[in-house]
Protein backbone atom coordinates (compact mmCIF):
# COMPACT_ATOMS: atom_id res chain seq x y z
CA UNK A 1 0.00 0.00 0.00
CA UNK A 2 2.83 2.66 0.90
CA UNK A 3 4.51 1.45 -2.00
CA UNK A 4 1.49 2.28 -4.35
CA UNK A 5 0.95 5.17 -2.61
CA UNK A 6 4.44 6.57 -3.46
CA UNK A 7 3.80 6.29 -7.26
CA UNK A 8 0.46 7.34 -7.31
CA UNK A 9 1.71 10.56 -5.13
CA UNK A 10 4.36 10.82 -8.28
CA UNK A 11 1.62 11.00 -10.51
CA UNK A 12 0.31 14.36 -8.75
CA UNK A 13 4.05 15.45 -8.69
CA UNK A 14 4.72 15.00 -12.61
CA UNK A 15 1.02 16.41 -13.67
CA UNK A 16 2.45 19.47 -11.49
CA UNK A 17 5.70 19.62 -12.82
CA UNK A 18 4.04 19.27 -16.84
CA UNK A 19 1.77 22.38 -15.78
CA UNK A 20 4.83 24.45 -15.07
CA UNK A 21 4.20 24.20 -10.98
CA UNK A 22 7.94 25.97 -9.68
CA UNK A 23 7.48 25.27 -6.39
CA UNK A 24 6.76 21.69 -7.09
CA UNK A 25 9.07 21.91 -10.01
CA UNK A 26 11.71 23.18 -7.89
CA UNK A 27 11.26 21.19 -5.08
CA UNK A 28 11.53 17.65 -6.61
CA UNK A 29 13.85 18.33 -9.21
CA UNK A 30 16.22 20.49 -7.67
CA UNK A 31 16.04 19.84 -3.91
CA UNK A 32 14.70 16.00 -3.71
CA UNK A 33 16.42 14.56 -6.68
CA UNK A 34 19.25 16.53 -6.53
CA UNK A 35 21.48 13.70 -4.73
CA UNK A 36 20.31 11.47 -7.59
CA UNK A 37 21.56 14.23 -10.42
CA UNK A 38 24.95 14.84 -8.73
CA UNK A 39 25.18 11.27 -8.94
CA UNK A 40 24.78 10.80 -12.10
CA UNK A 41 26.71 13.91 -12.83
CA UNK A 42 30.12 12.32 -10.91
CA UNK A 43 30.02 9.11 -12.71
CA UNK A 44 28.66 9.78 -16.43
CA UNK A 45 29.54 11.72 -19.08
CA UNK A 46 27.24 14.74 -19.07
CA UNK A 47 28.51 17.47 -21.38
CA UNK A 48 27.46 19.78 -18.70
CA UNK A 49 29.82 22.27 -16.72
CA UNK A 50 27.73 21.95 -13.33
CA UNK A 51 25.15 19.51 -11.80
CA UNK A 52 22.65 22.96 -11.91
CA UNK A 53 22.99 22.72 -16.00
CA UNK A 54 22.75 18.89 -16.21
CA UNK A 55 19.03 19.51 -14.28
CA UNK A 56 18.01 22.52 -16.82
CA UNK A 57 19.23 19.80 -19.55
CA UNK A 58 17.16 16.89 -18.17
CA UNK A 59 14.19 19.33 -17.62
CA UNK A 60 14.32 20.57 -21.01
CA UNK A 61 14.19 16.61 -22.40
CA UNK A 62 11.98 16.01 -20.37
CA UNK A 63 9.08 18.13 -21.42
CA UNK A 64 10.12 19.84 -24.80
CA UNK A 65 7.61 18.00 -26.70
CA UNK A 66 8.41 15.60 -29.76
CA UNK A 67 8.23 16.98 -33.28
CA UNK A 68 6.72 13.52 -34.37
CA UNK A 69 4.13 12.88 -31.45
CA UNK A 70 3.51 16.52 -29.92
CA UNK A 71 4.24 14.68 -26.71
CA UNK A 72 7.04 15.11 -24.24
CA UNK A 73 8.66 12.55 -22.46
CA UNK A 74 7.50 13.19 -19.12
CA UNK A 75 3.97 12.92 -20.32
CA UNK A 76 4.44 8.87 -20.81
CA UNK A 77 5.22 8.53 -16.81
CA UNK A 78 2.58 6.17 -16.18
CA UNK A 79 3.45 5.94 -12.29
CA UNK A 80 4.70 2.14 -12.70
CA UNK A 81 7.88 2.86 -11.01
CA UNK A 82 8.49 5.52 -8.90
CA UNK A 83 9.28 9.10 -11.11
CA UNK A 84 12.65 8.89 -9.52
CA UNK A 85 13.50 5.89 -10.73
CA UNK A 86 12.00 7.12 -14.14
CA UNK A 87 14.17 9.95 -14.34
CA UNK A 88 16.97 8.11 -13.02
CA UNK A 89 16.68 5.85 -16.69
CA UNK A 90 16.23 9.16 -18.65
CA UNK A 91 19.40 10.44 -17.43
CA UNK A 92 21.26 7.12 -17.93
CA UNK A 93 19.69 6.93 -21.65
CA UNK A 94 20.27 10.95 -22.04
CA UNK A 95 24.24 10.41 -21.05
CA UNK A 96 25.00 7.33 -22.64
CA UNK A 97 23.23 8.83 -26.18
CA UNK A 98 25.65 11.73 -25.81
CA UNK A 99 28.39 10.19 -25.02
CA UNK A 100 27.84 7.89 -28.29
CA UNK A 101 27.66 10.82 -29.86
CA UNK A 102 30.71 12.45 -28.78
CA UNK A 103 32.78 9.77 -29.87
CA UNK A 104 31.67 10.49 -33.92
CA UNK A 105 32.85 14.79 -33.33
CA UNK A 106 36.15 16.08 -33.35
CA UNK A 107 37.31 17.37 -29.95
CA UNK A 108 37.10 20.88 -29.00
CA UNK A 109 40.49 22.57 -27.84
CA UNK A 110 38.97 24.40 -24.12
CA UNK A 111 41.15 27.69 -23.42
CA UNK A 112 41.06 29.67 -20.58
CA UNK A 113 39.82 33.06 -21.42
CA UNK A 114 38.39 34.12 -24.22
CA UNK A 115 35.89 37.00 -24.36
CA UNK A 116 34.57 38.93 -26.82
CA UNK A 117 32.06 41.80 -26.93
CA UNK A 118 28.67 41.64 -27.14
CA UNK A 119 25.43 44.18 -27.86
CA UNK A 120 23.60 42.42 -24.96
CA UNK A 121 24.86 40.82 -22.04
CA UNK A 122 25.28 41.24 -18.45
CA UNK A 123 22.52 43.95 -17.90
CA UNK A 124 19.81 40.64 -17.99
CA UNK A 125 21.57 38.75 -14.72
CA UNK A 126 20.03 41.58 -12.42
CA UNK A 127 16.48 40.63 -13.35
CA UNK A 128 16.35 36.78 -13.04
CA UNK A 129 16.14 34.76 -10.38
CA UNK A 130 16.29 31.02 -12.55
CA UNK A 131 18.27 30.16 -15.18
CA UNK A 132 16.07 26.97 -15.84
CA UNK A 133 15.17 26.50 -19.57
CA UNK A 134 11.43 26.22 -19.21
CA UNK A 135 9.68 25.44 -22.42
CA UNK A 136 7.17 22.73 -20.92
CA UNK A 137 3.81 22.57 -23.27
CA UNK A 138 5.47 24.47 -25.72
CA UNK A 139 5.45 23.42 -28.97
CA UNK A 140 8.59 23.49 -31.46
CA UNK A 141 7.01 26.11 -33.54
CA UNK A 142 6.21 27.82 -30.08
CA UNK A 143 9.78 28.03 -29.11
CA UNK A 144 10.59 29.49 -32.53
CA UNK A 145 8.66 32.32 -32.18
CA UNK A 146 9.86 33.01 -28.57
CA UNK A 147 13.60 33.07 -29.65
CA UNK A 148 12.39 35.05 -32.50
CA UNK A 149 12.04 37.93 -29.97
CA UNK A 150 15.53 37.83 -28.40
CA UNK A 151 17.52 40.80 -29.28
CA UNK A 152 21.03 39.22 -30.01
CA UNK A 153 21.19 37.04 -32.86
CA UNK A 154 24.01 34.93 -31.93
CA UNK A 155 22.35 33.93 -28.58
CA UNK A 156 19.18 33.17 -30.54
CA UNK A 157 21.16 31.02 -32.62
CA UNK A 158 22.90 29.35 -29.89
CA UNK A 159 19.80 28.62 -28.62
CA UNK A 160 18.27 26.95 -31.66
CA UNK A 161 21.20 24.90 -31.93
CA UNK A 162 21.34 23.57 -28.33
CA UNK A 163 17.88 23.00 -27.91
CA UNK A 164 16.03 22.92 -30.80
CA UNK A 165 18.43 20.51 -33.01
CA UNK A 166 19.61 19.05 -29.75
CA UNK A 167 23.48 19.35 -30.27
CA UNK A 168 25.92 18.76 -27.44
CA UNK A 169 27.93 21.70 -26.14
CA UNK A 170 30.87 20.52 -27.94
CA UNK A 171 28.63 20.77 -31.00
CA UNK A 172 27.28 23.76 -30.71
CA UNK A 173 30.90 25.60 -29.95
CA UNK A 174 31.86 24.37 -32.47
CA UNK A 175 29.06 25.12 -35.24
CA UNK A 176 29.64 28.75 -33.75
CA UNK A 177 33.28 29.07 -34.15
CA UNK A 178 33.36 29.39 -30.13
CA UNK A 179 36.48 28.12 -27.87
CA UNK A 180 34.45 25.90 -24.97
CA UNK A 181 35.76 28.68 -22.22
CA UNK A 182 33.26 31.33 -24.00
CA UNK A 183 30.99 29.02 -25.47
CA UNK A 184 30.28 28.37 -21.90
CA UNK A 185 29.87 32.04 -20.83
CA UNK A 186 27.30 32.88 -23.88
CA UNK A 187 25.28 29.73 -23.15
CA UNK A 188 24.59 30.86 -19.96
CA UNK A 189 23.95 34.41 -21.52
CA UNK A 190 21.52 32.98 -23.67
CA UNK A 191 19.27 31.41 -21.49
CA UNK A 192 18.90 34.29 -19.44
CA UNK A 193 17.91 35.67 -22.28
CA UNK A 194 15.74 33.38 -23.77
CA UNK A 195 13.77 33.01 -20.28
CA UNK A 196 13.47 37.19 -20.32
CA UNK A 197 11.76 36.32 -23.56
CA UNK A 198 9.76 33.69 -22.37
CA UNK A 199 8.48 35.44 -19.18
CA UNK A 200 7.17 38.22 -21.87
CA UNK A 201 5.51 35.90 -24.37
CA UNK A 202 3.84 34.02 -20.94
CA UNK A 203 2.04 37.41 -19.52
CA UNK A 204 1.04 37.95 -23.18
Amino acid sequence: MDTLQTYTDDLLVAQAILKRDGRVTREFLYVRCYPLFKSVYDNYFTDCCSVREFIDEIYMLILTPSRETGYCQLQNFRGESSLASWLKSACLFHCYHRYRRRERIPIVEVHSHDEENDDFGDRFLDNLYSTTMDSASIEHSDLEAVIATMPNERYRTLIRLRYLDNLSNEETAEAMGMSMANYYNKHKLAKEQFLVALRKEERR
